[in-house]
């Protein structure tokens, strides 16, 4: 079956933000992130998108169902918690990019859709004036009980598309996960950067 890959921004993602909160929840709660996610607290936070005129929103579709998406808009306009790191590093959020999820579900990985959701979210973000594009993951250790086995992070693909990690830029947060009994942990994610040659 064929895919196909489109680029929204702003307020018209607002009737694909059911769509967005499912695979969130499938997605997320794999392995690294084995988050409990809610439909309710997914598209309150998916609304923060929505309202931000210059956000991105790459929709993966496929016969007539959405299979996946990816995120982003500015720093600046972002949660203050995802700024946070770079104004305590000296850093001016302003010039810089954030690239929220991506995610995709199982049966339509390694097909290519990763490396669109990367090329239409900087593109955008080129368009609208940034040269300077950066993103967080969370951080696990590699004896994780949780692991699956044949596990393989997304470093490689991430180092590929020229992405450096930058241990000292990093957030933290808490949320309920698959092996908590419904209270939240807390997690470290490490940002991703890249910047554009001037």
């Amino acid at each position: 079956m064929e895919f196909t890959v489109r680029r929204l921004a702003g307020d018209q993602v607002l009737p694909y933000l059911a769509d967005a909160a499912r695979l969130r929840i499938s997605v997320f709660r794999e392995f690294p992130y084995l988050y409990e996610g809610d439909e309710e607290s997914e598209q309150s936070y998916l609304q923060s998108y929505a309202a931000c005129p210059r956000s991105v929103f790459v929709l993966a579709e496929a016969g007539g169902k959405v299979i996946g998406i990816s995120t982003g808009l500015p720093l600046a306009d972002a949660d203050a918690s995802f700024r946070e790191p770079f104004e305590k590093a000296g850093i001016d959020p302003a010039p810089w990019f954030y690239f929220g999820e991506s995610v995709l579900d199982l049966a339509w990985r390694g097909k290519g859709i990763g490396h669109a959701f990367f090329d239409h979210r900087e593109q955008h973000a080129i368009d609208l004036g940034f040269s300077k594009f950066c993103f967080c993951a969370v951080v696990r250790p590699d004896d994780h009980p949780l692991k699956p086995e044949g596990y393989r992070s997304n470093d490689v693909f991430w180092a590929k598309r020229g992405y450096v990690m930058c241990p000292d830029l990093s957030c933290h947060f808490a949320w309920p996960q698959v092996d908590s009994a419904g209270s939240e942990v807390g997690n470290q994610l490490i940002f991703r950067i890249r910047e554009l040659p001037d």
